[in-house]
């Protein structure tokens, strides 16, 4: 396996070893020593699929006081993945990073506590697993809209759908500070 930093300090590409043969193939999408040795969580509380057809963007979501990690990846499909960094401290404060995952390369993303994250659908239909640090508390959800112009997230598909709470989710700049990370 090798693991990539990206442009947001903490948020990391994984590329896990792909045995290939006639059959078809096999990986670990989770092995805790392996990922131990590269500074992982070890404790994964929940698992999440998801599955929604071309152009469908989910989030972008976060939790907050009990921030929830993720690793991503696809099972089936391509989406355009995005975290956006809501460190209050960090010099990346507001700003974005976004990754093609598909079930072709079997990447996988780790996004920390501190970042909003979402999707979006570019093939006709994808299924996505994320492992998750902590349990899901709809007290705690806070989300950014998909389409904040201080953020001028560049997505993929222009024929979007959107569920009718992300569509009415507060701009960055209508956030409490208190509901920001430190």
């Amino acid at each position: 396996m090798t693991i990539n930093d990206t442009s947001m300090e903490g948020v990391k590409l994984l590329e896990p070893d792909i045995f290939n043969d006639e059959r078809g193939y096999f990986f670990e999408s989770w092995n805790e020593n392996q990922y131990r040795q590269f500074g992982l969580p070890q404790k994964f509380v929940q698992d999440n699929i998801s599955s929604s057809k071309k152009g469908v963007i989910r989030g972008l979501h976060y939790q907050i006081p009990r921030p929830q990690g993720k690793l991503i990846f696809v099972l089936d499909g391509e989406i355009f993945d995005v975290v956006v960094d809501l460190r209050k401290k960090s010099p990346k404060f507001g700003t974005w990073y976004g990754v093609t995952l598909s079930d072709k390369r079997h990447q996988q993303l780790f996004v920390p506590a501190g970042f909003a994250h979402g999707f979006q659908v570019l093939n006709e239909r994808a299924t996505i697993q994320y492992k998750c640090t902590e349990f899901y508390s709809p007290s705690d959800e806070v989300g950014i809209r998909w389409d904040d112009p201080s953020l001028a997230i560049e997505w993929p598909v222009k024929e979007i759908v959107v569920s009718e709470k992300d569509r009415t989710l507060p701009l960055l700049e209508e956030i409490s500070s208190d509901r920001l990370f430190e």
